[in-house]
């Protein structure tokens, strides 16, 4: 099966009637269809539309809901937690991140935390709602029914991968840096196991205590992802795992005994921050511009391979998919054309690569 590109709007209509037949209200659809969407088009193939047919068994079985509305759990001036009482992620965060902007706008600061949303999928899909605004933001998240990372030295599973992703507004393209505090994500490891090849790095752990890059030992045998540094330095991701699932499971009030059969539904932490309450966003920006032209004009070790910013490339692929078609893979656009079969819905048309 070869890869196939989808013009946009043409792929954004087909995921939302997806999402539609599935029972998801007009609103829900729509943006579960956008959040997906931005995930290919900056790049994150893994969390785009690859995800839709798990999204729509979702809605079909009642795992997530195709209607309803946050609950508000406690609300400050700057703060809300809220309970997604098992909506679409997808629909969720980018709801959370416009709150946090309506937060900050006023106050300088915004923090929304979300428990019990369905999965997010890429968390780079929502950063540009505050870039946008020329607001800087901070997006975590955990999913507290699942382990697959283990904490340096050990080989058990007890993290997710967890997420993490800022977005700063500058005065010309944002920077973008979407992550995982494990040394790569399992959707990763997932597909490098779907296509039969070995990850471009040691990442997991067997239960052995063996360091390997075979995806076969984490799908089949058991083994656990290395939290970020890998082998030897695993003790910072291990720190920045215990962080991220504090500020989420910990502020929502929602922990891994809480959550045992909630499947891939995530908690959320989202901050977003108004430069302007500082020293200004003139300054904010002054500053960032020198600090990134900086790093751009570092010496590079290969000179065929200059210094990025982080979000660079994911741009770039934005404004070529988005002229171009969205680059469908091959391990997506047949799980799109049997969705369509099976709900009714009429597949996008195909443009040439």
């Amino acid at each position: 099966m070869t890869q196939v590109r989808v013009a946009k709007t043409e792929l954004l209509q087909f995921a939302t009637s997806c999402f539609e037949k599935a029972g998801a209200r007009a609103d829900i659809a729509k943006t579960m269809a956008q959040s997906l969407l931005w995930g290919d088009l900056l790049g994150f193939n893994t969390h785009g539309m690859r995800r839709l047919p798990y999204n729509v068994k979702q809605l079909q079985t009642g795992a997530a809901s195709g209607s309803g509305e946050v609950t508000v759990l406690n609300s400050r001036a700057a703060v809300e937690t809220w309970d997604a009482n098992a909506l679409p992620g997808l629909y969720v965060a980018p709801l959370a991140v416009e709150k946090a902007c309506e937060m900050a706008i006023h106050a300088g600061t915004g923090t929304v935390v979300v428990r019990r949303c369905e999965h997010v999928a890429s968390l780079a899909a929502y950063l540009q709602i505050a870039t946008d605004k020329g607001l800087l933001v901070n997006l975590m998240a955990a999913t507290p029914a699942q382990s697959s990372v283990a904490p340096a030295g050990g080989v058990s599973r007890v993290f997710s991968p967890n997420p993490y992703a800022i977005g700063v507004p500058t005065s010309a393209d944002p920077m973008l840096l979407d992550m995982s505090f494990s040394v790569t994500a399992a959707g990763k490891v997932r597909q490098a196991y779907d296509r039969g090849e070995l990850l471009p790095w040691p990442a997991i752990v067997s239960a052995s205590g063996e360091i390997t890059n075979n995806p076969k030992v984490y799908i089949e045998d058991g083994g656990a992802l290395l939290p970020l540094g890998g082998g030897d330095l695993g003790y910072k991701g291990y720190g920045l795992c215990l962080q991220s699932e504090l500020w989420t499971l910990g502020l929502s009030g929602y922990g891994r005994a809480d959550a045992i059969n909630d499947g891939e539904q995530n908690t959320l932490f989202v901050q977003v921050i108004d430069p302007e309450a500082f020293a200004g966003k003139a300054a904010f920006e002054r500053v960032v511009d020198d600090l990134l032209q900086r790093c751009k004009n570092a010496e590079p070790i290969d000179k065929n391979q200059p210094v990025r910013i982080p979000g660079s490339g994911a741009l770039a692929k934005l404004k070529e998919q988005a002229e171009r078609g969205v680059l469908l893979d091959e391990l997506t656009w047949p799980r799109l054309q049997h969705c369509a079969e099976k709900l009714g819905v009429e597949l996008p048309a195909t443009l040439g690569l």
